[in-house]
């Protein structure tokens, strides 16, 4: 029998759980600068195979990769003056090079609207260089004053698209696709994770953003966490950066824009939103290791029939890992490995080898099944698939469970306690949503009862806002 989980439960202190997790399972830890991390190989594995993902999506919509500097004039922000007032506190500026006070101070890129805006107004000139879309895989800094690994860093990874387009229409109908077909699709078909998609009331939009579109997941402890957003910047940037072309009748016209982006938070998400008191629970998809092989007693021709169905599973195209390590014991290895996540574990000894068999163990779920050892290569990628839509399961049950339809502002304020609040858009207005920030409630997304997104000409009685604490 395995020793118990050397984590604190979830349901005494889940900041505490999750902080051990993140240590233990080897994903992260702190950097010496307060608020940075260092993400460890481990963790590092699951945000390739996010980033993958999210990559192929990308592309998919037309956007091409590109790199733009970590450095910015500070005067490119106060060109677009409720950009800079929104990230103003967040900002690291750079005042000293080369031993030498700088003439201008630049600041470490909180987001790159600017830096790629100044670049578009070389590139663009003709309505034939539109749409124009890159995207760029970077790091962003940011000082938090509360930071907390993956979810709130000072440094944090992430993706970043701008977008420039010929039409308000065109550029509004991507930002909103994006938000479906990038974003919701990844947390849901990729990451197991279900999210509730909408617009950001004006309080909340992403600074210089005319919209944010947002989506939206339900963490284990009952508070929401914003998974990806996509804004449409209308001709703000456009403006202030000068970016116009000619379009087909030679007149000169301002180019409509969008941004949009999501980072490393997706790997807290993933913690938050599967973890158990074990520790970590991947989906196979971003799963480094899919399968360990864990020798439970060498001796007998059982490290060499581990080591051969670990092959077998490799040719399989699984992930697979041999564990035939003398030390630690056995029972050790059991909740290391429960702590990395592994989707599922195969147990072998010299009696599961003496009657042919393997003990196999989901992830996702308690409980032991013994199996036909020749033909586990055949039925892993099956038992992988029943793991991850386990997971997915457990996960819409749990946003079910956390959301409440409620009428006015106390039910809001007594449902958020535990989760998703959504109540009459006209129910709430802009005091009562100024009255549940002051009570650390904050409206996460504004959408249709039918939960589609909103149309611009939908009047307030027509929509929802869903409320919650939030990371």
């Amino acid at each position: 029998m395995a020793p118990p989980s050397v984590l604190t439960p979830r349901a005494l202190d889940f900041p505490r759980w999750y902080q051990e997790v993140v240590a233990k399972a080897e994903l992260a830890e702190g950097g010496p600068v307060r608020g940075t991390m260092v993400v460890r190989p481990y963790g590092y594995a699951i945000w390739e195979r996010i980033q993958a993902e999210l990559d192929r999506r990308i592309k998919a919509l037309g956007a091409k990769n590109a790199y733009f500097p970590l450095l910015i004039p500070e005067s490119f922000l106060r060109r677009e003056a409720e950009h800079v007032e929104g990230f103003s506190p967040e900002l690291a500026v750079v005042t000293h090079g080369g031993g030498k006070a700088l003439e201008e101070p630049v600041v470490i890129r909180p987001t790159s609207e600017t830096v790629i805006n100044a670049s578009f107004a070389r590139w663009i000139q003709s309505h034939r260089d539109l749409p124009l879309m890159v995207n760029q895989w970077a790091n962003v800094v940011r000082w938090e004053l509360r930071p907390r690994l993956f979810l709130r860093t000072t440094e944090f990874l992430w993706h970043e698209a701008h977008t420039a387009h010929a039409s308000a229409e065109e550029a509004a109908a991507l930002a909103r696709r994006v938000v479906r077909q990038v974003y919701q699709d990844l947390c849901e078909e990729i990451l197991g994770i279900p999210v509730l998609v909408g617009r950001k009331t004006q309080r909340e939009r992403f600074a210089g953003a005319s919209a944010t579109w947002t989506c939206e997941a339900m963490m284990g402890d009952g508070k929401a966490l914003q998974m990806a957003t996509s804004h449409e910047l209308g001709q703000n940037f456009a403006k202030v950066f000068d970016i116009t072309f000619s379009d087909e009748s030679g007149e000169r016209q301002l180019v409509w824009q969008t941004s949009w982006g999501a980072s490393t938070r997706l790997m807290g998400a993933l913690v938050m939103a599967h973890g158990d008191d074990a520790g970590l629970r991947l989906p196979p998809p971003v799963a480094p290791v899919q399968v360990v092989v864990l020798v439970a007693r060498a001796g007998e021709g059982v490290a060499e029939a581990a080591h051969q169905l670990t092959q077998d599973l490799e040719r399989a195209g699984v992930r697979a890992q041999l564990d035939d390590r003398p030390e630690p014991s056995f029972g050790r290895r059991v909740v290391d490995w429960e702590l990395k996540g592994v989707p599922l574990r195969v147990e072998l000894g010299p009696r599961d080898l003496a009657e042919g068999r393997a003990v196999v163990v989901r992830r996702d779920q308690a409980g032991k099944a013994s199996l036909p050892l020749g033909q586990l290569a055949r039925e892993v990628p099956a038992l992988l698939d029943q793991v991850h839509q386990g997971l997915r399961a457990a996960a819409a049950e749990h946003l079910a469970g956390r959301t409440r339809r409620v009428e006015d502002l106390a039910g809001v304020l007594a449902a958020a306690r535990e989760g998703f609040a959504a109540v009459p858009l006209d129910a709430l207005g802009d005091e009562g949503e100024a009255a549940l920030n002051a009570e650390g409630v904050t409206v996460r997304l504004v959408r249709r009862p039918d939960g589609q997104l909103p149309a611009d000409e939908d009047p307030p009685a027509a929509l929802e806002a869903v409320c919650a604490r939030a990371y």
